[in-house]
């Protein structure tokens, strides 16, 4: 892979795409932190998995005005984007959130959507969610199928895929699908990053799961550890918190070519007040 710290090309863009936003103190992570980071990183855009931002489950309309005031461009999210119902009527209107398009028709929102970036250059962005190990929803592969040729139609040059998903096989057999086909196949869901980074000869690049932006060390997952663990030894029921604490980000930095929309690189983004790339 070739080094994310090297001088950017003009002819290429970079995308930061973070991994799933836990509770305020991943919030208070972007909105000190994430403008520096894109900054030092030349990111032209940023897209972020916000599922987790509203108290470590959902997403509140305050907490979405918050994460794009930091500086995110798109938000993705999962399976707890319909925890908050005050959130459906936004996912309606709004033209920078997502929820995963593989959900019923009938559900508010839509699954994918076409970023134009002030160069002009369109970046689709897809969200999907898994089946194995998840609720019931329609087929992922099908449903991508649908957003390529949907976000071709409206001049998307680069298409980026939020997959929230439990299992790293499907998870990479979708990459394997749409091999050629996109710029990059991220997962997101299970908050821990991955080591799994490539791009294939195709120009498509993966990562099994981009991991989360929340408190890690002192958390399991990003929650409160003794809440977690009076789930694991108790097996009764407790309620899940996001653990207190400095929160730090996990991510990727793909870098395009801006007119093929071939992935060139992928590092992942992984650190607290420093960013260390691999």
């Amino acid at each position: 892979m070739q080094s994310c710290l090297a001088q950017k090309n003009p002819e290429n863009i970079r995308v930061l795409c973070l991994g799933d936003i836990v509770g305020r103190p991943g919030r208070r992570l972007l909105r000190e932190r994430l403008p520096a980071l894109r900054t030092s990183l030349g990111a032209d855009m940023v897209i972020a998995n916000g599922e987790n931002a509203a108290g470590g489950i959902g997403l509140s309309p305050d907490t979405l005005r918050e994460l794009l005031a930091a500086g995110v461009d798109v938000v993705t999210s999962g399976n707890h984007i319909w925890k908050h119902r005050e959130i459906y009527p936004v996912l309606d209107k709004s033209e920078r959130l997502l929820r995963p398009l593989n959900y019923n028709n009938a559900a508010p929102g839509r699954g994918c959507l076409a970023f134009a970036l002030p160069c002009g250059t369109r970046v689709g962005v897809i969200n999907l969610i898994g089946r194995v190990f998840m609720d019931p929803a329609d087929c992922p592969f099908a449903a991508a199928d649908t957003a390529l040729a949907q976000l071709r139609e409206q001049g998307a040059t680069m298409i980026f895929v939020d997959f929230h998903a439990e299992a790293s096989s499907e998870k990479r057999a979708m990459t394997h699908y749409l091999d050629g086909r996109c710029t990059a196949v991220l997962g997101t869901h299970t908050h821990v990053q991955t080591a799994d980074a490539f791009v294939s000869p195709a120009g498509t690049a993966g990562l099994t799961d981009l991991g989360m932006c929340g408190v890690e060390r002192e958390s399991i997952i990003g929650m409160d550890a003794a809440k977690v663990l009076k789930r694991f030894t108790t097996g009764l029921p407790h309620p899940l918190v996001p653990a207190r604490g400095d929160a730090v980000f996990n991510g990727a930095l793909v870098e395009v070519h801006k007119t093929s929309g071939r992935a060139l690189s992928i590092c992942l983004v992984r650190g607290n007040t420093a960013t260390i790339l691999y």
